[in-house]
């Protein structure tokens, strides 16, 4: 019996999701076509999109940038903080329950104060993407800084090794795992961060979120959708990056270990 080839591989692979994909694309017309109050036609979101990239780019770039910064924040706090809370165990057992607090508060409650300290610039969108960043990463970060194998931890015990060198020579790599899974469920969530901040400080006028925003409020569907199509369009091209990125470096230091 030989192997299927590798291009009936991907074909078996891939056509499950087009064809759901093709499936909720006819759904979507027929109830567009019953009520244009619930879903706009799909040629109309296309239309938008197309008479214009100009501006879905302007806007998606505003968005992206709140993203990525509040994810480097967010990122760099959590990794940081998962360092000293695992080195210092009586930090760890202080410091996790405000931060379990944090994550349980819903960001929208945060958000108004968020203005009200910052202003309605860029600042409250960052800090409240940094904020739906922070957790999951210190929580992945913690599980691979304590995650090393104990035969090896025994070794630099046995050699008097410092905390800083077990850290920088065993901890941390033997973490980049979990940081990169922390990295797949970060990223996506830096775009909600984003978004969920333009929609409770729109105080600039460019942003995804503020389109949304100031369409529904004109019940322009069309334009709603179109602007829910991009975040998901960069929303999936940041976690295939991620993805990408994870198999290319576990690939890596696979091969160097061996």
């Amino acid at each position: 019996m030989t192997a299927p080839s590798r291009p009936r591989k991907i074909l078996s692979a891939a056509w499950p999701p087009f064809a759901a994909f093709a499936v909720l694309l006819v759904v979507w017309q027929i109830v567009a076509r019953r009520n244009k109050y619930i879903l706009p036609k799909l040629q109309d979101v296309a239309e938008r999109l197309w008479d214009d990239p100009s501006f879905f780019l302007t806007n998606a770039r505003a968005t992206l940038t709140e993203a990525m910064v509040g994810l480097a924040f967010g990122m760099t706090a959590g990794v940081l903080l998962a360092v000293i809370m695992v080195e210092v165990p009586l930090l760890r057992r202080a410091l996790l329950p405000l931060a379990v607090v944090l994550n349980v508060t819903p960001v929208v409650a945060i958000a108004p104060a968020l203005v009200v300290a910052f202003g309605f610039g860029y600042t409250p969108k960052i800090v409240v993407t940094a904020i739906i960043t922070f957790f999951p990463t210190l929580i992945n970060s913690m599980a691979g800084l304590a995650h090393c194998d104990e035969k090896t931890l025994d070794v630099f015990r046995t050699l008097n090794a410092t905390r800083r060198e077990t850290l920088l020579k065993l901890r941390l790599p033997s973490a980049v795992p979990f940081f990169l899974a922390a990295a797949r469920v970060a990223f996506p969530l830096s775009l909600i961060g984003a978004v969920v901040g333009e929609f409770v400080a729109p105080g600039s006028a460019k942003g995804l979120g503020n389109v949304i925003t100031v369409a529904s409020a004109n019940s322009d569907l069309s334009l709603v959708y179109a602007s829910i199509f991009c975040l998901a369009l960069f929303g999936v091209a940041l976690t295939a990056g991620v993805t990408v990125l994870e198999r290319s470096i576990l690939r890596r230091m696979g091969s160097t270990r061996r």
